[in-house]
């Protein structure tokens, strides 16, 4: 293993090895929270041309977040020994050898940094509401893999995934562009928040012997595989239940039912995890990822459009 590694190691750039670090297949999926909360926004209001600076800062704060959280990731499960060479994942840039841990951590520190950066400027957009979510963002991006209580260890990975790219992504995009969270924001915040909790549901189920096997309690060791597969399939339909209430509550117009039009991608998705084997699985994960950002971007435009 190490031989290839090594071999590999020699004809990549050291930009293609960072590009294998930041995992680039799970990217999409942090702007749709930023898309939505951009859609409530102009359903509610906000001018076209006031809130494409404020977005565009949310969009990569939330994708430097993403980064973090991935080299994160790759750096203390290497700490804890939790990588190892049965793991059926993409590299590892760090249990590989590909890039030095002090280097992935550097990397870790530069991607949460830049995001603190920018909660700075949203800050002073937003005012003090904001300053907690970028605190507890950074906490949360941490915390998922590290410290002494990691969240991804204990069955919470999924959790904490919903809520920071379901509810907190997109209510705090539209609050930026606001000043004030409708209703709207909330229901709207959803389906962004179930699909992103279905792509770590994928990363965990293919996961699930490695990690058992390295102790780490992740929540497709607790439900079984069975029972991780039926998750995975609630989160991603619960998603399509959310435009039609929108539309039946008043607080949206008809073109908020667009993502609908990507229920043939959700059935495939839903059909491949019943029988793909591990290694397929990170195929899956990139589709799903892929199926969350269309269904987001509809979603906003859906909301935008109708008003």
């Amino acid at each position: 293993m190490q031989l290839i590694m090594k071999t590999v190691q020699k004809h990549l750039s050291p930009l293609q090895l960072w590009g294998l670090a930041i995992r680039p297949k799970t990217l999409p999926a942090s702007g749709g929270p930023i898309a939505v909360g951009c859609g409530v926004a102009l359903a509610c209001g906000a001018g076209g041309a006031t809130v494409f600076l404020p977005t565009l800062a949310c969009l990569f704060c939330s994708v430097l977040l993403q980064i973090g959280v991935n080299l994160a990731n790759d750096y203390f499960d290497f700490k804890r020994g939790i990588d190892g060479e049965r793991r059926q994942g993409p590299v590892r840039v760090t249990q590989s050898g590909l890039i030095s841990p002090e280097r992935v951590r550097l990397g870790m520190v530069f991607s949460l940094m830049l995001a603190g950066l920018l909660f700075l400027y949203l800050a002073v957009l937003g005012g003090w509401p904001i300053v907690l979510v970028g605190a507890a963002s950074l906490l949360a991006a941490l915390a998922y893999s590290g410290g002494p209580w990691p969240l991804a260890s204990h069955g919470l990975g999924e959790v904490f995934a919903f809520l920071f790219y379901g509810p907190v992504g997109v209510c705090a995009t539209a609050y930026i562009l606001l000043g004030t969270l409708p209703l709207l924001a909330l229901l709207a915040s959803l389906p962004p928040g179930f699909l992103i909790a279905a792509v770590m549901v994928i990363n965990n189920l293919r996961d699930i012997e490695t990690d058992r096997a390295a102790g780490k309690i992740s929540l497709a060791v607790r439900l079984g595989r069975w029972r991780t597969i039926q998750l995975y399939k609630s989160l991603v339909w619960l998603s399509y239940f959310v435009p039609p209430v929108l539309v039946v509550t008043g607080l949206a117009g008809p073109f908020v039912v667009l993502p609908l039009f990507t229920a043939l991608l959700a059935r495939r998705v839903c059909v491949v995890i019943e029988c793909a084997p591990g290694d397929r699985l990170n195929a899956l994960l990139g589709e799903t990822a892929r199926l969350s950002l269309f269904y987001s971007i509809m979603l906003a435009f859906g909301l935008g459009y109708n008003f």
